[in-house]
């Protein structure tokens, strides 16, 4: 293994020790490695150099252009790398496209094509790495459209089988996992055999909770509790009881953390929700509180369609009630 090789790895350390071992006197790569380790602040000039060595200078340089938000001179830097890597080497090549990729905000489809080029070209972890970048590119861009999402949903399985597990990458998994999540339960819900995506999401969701602890990752065990507390109302199971009472305790805890100071409409948003469980579950007095201090929070704050919504769910809790005396 040479210096370029390990320089690609990442090991920047391990490159410049061989060159040391070595006594190459390339002053230019010494240079990037530095650079690339944070010894220094600017990367060389690529005068001299051609081939992988050329196109791995031309992609710290295009870090260095992105770290003084410099886009444009990052993505046409990119842009020469990857004309330079493609007929010498497809690792390389793979990390310049997922970089520009990151770079093409504004055209989606175009960073979706870079995505699918790379994949192609990479390997083992690296591939699943693209793959995961792939699905949350495709979900970002997916607007509601099933086909899309299906798609998503793919790239995250393929990430899955090509090496990204609990152990192997802990903060990725839970993404994926989350993502995957979101995916299922943002897709139309046409069919009867659809609903059975609720339950995939749900054992997706705990598996992202694995890694994602209260004491760790607050914002993102959060935001975790509260898509499993939402899909857990409308799971189809034989003990609908049992899932609801999970859902009214995990709205207790989220709202023990995101408080009404903090955020009085998404506090809102979680009263709402924990009134719909409890409404199912017959527990009319509490639902119809928290839905009241809801529905005020939404008309303080503006939110003339949320407010809407749950005057909508205090009739709904109304009329429940209602029967529930009415057959007692």
């Amino acid at each position: 293994m040479d210096y370029l090789a390990l320089a690609l790895q990442g090991d920047y350390q391990g490159a410049l020790s061989f060159l040391a071992q070595e006594k190459t006197r390339n002053e230019v790569m010494e240079q990037a490695l530095e650079y690339a380790l944070g010894s220094v602040e600017e990367p060389p000039s690529a005068e001299g150099l051609n081939g992988e060595a050329l196109a791995f200078v031309l992609m710290l340089q295009a870090t260095n252009a992105i770290e003084k938000n410099d886009c444009a001179a990052a993505m046409t830097t990119l842009r020469a790398a990857i004309t330079v890597a493609r007929p010498v080497s497809p690792e390389l090549t793979a990390q310049l496209l997922a970089q520009l990729a990151t770079l093409e905000s504004e055209n989606i489809a175009l960073a979706i094509q870079h995505l699918r080029e790379a994949i192609g070209l990479a390997e083992g972890m690296a591939k699943a790495d693209l793959l995961l970048q792939l699905g949350i590119a495709l979900q970002d861009a997916a607007h509601g459209s099933k086909a899309a999402l299906l798609e998503a949903v793919k790239a995250y399985q393929e990430s899955l089988r090509f090496g990204i597990t609990i152990e192997s990458k802990p903060e990725s998994f839970a993404l994926l996992q989350n993502n995957l999540a979101l995916a299922y339960l943002a897709m139309p819900m046409t069919e009867a055999g659809d609903q059975l995506r609720i339950g995939i999401a749900v054992q997706s969701l705990r598996e992202a909770l694995k890694v994602y602890t209260k004491e760790n990752y607050p914002e993102q065990w959060a935001s975790a509790q509260l898509n499993l507390a939402n899909a857990l109302q409308y799971i189809p199971t034989s003990h609908p009881e049992e899932n609801l009472i999970q859902a009214v305790e995990i709205y207790d805890e989220i709202l023990a953390v995101r408080t009404k100071a903090f955020d009085p409409v998404g506090y809102a948003r979680l009263l709402a929700n924990q009134a719909n469980a409890l409404a199912h579950l017959g527990i009319f007095s509490p639902a119809m509180e928290k839905i009241s201090e809801a529905y005020k929070l939404f008309q303080w704050h503006d939110e003339p369609e949320m407010a809407a919504a749950a005057m909508g769910l205090v009739e709904n809790i109304s009329q429940q009630r209602g029967h529930a005396n009415g057959s007692a």
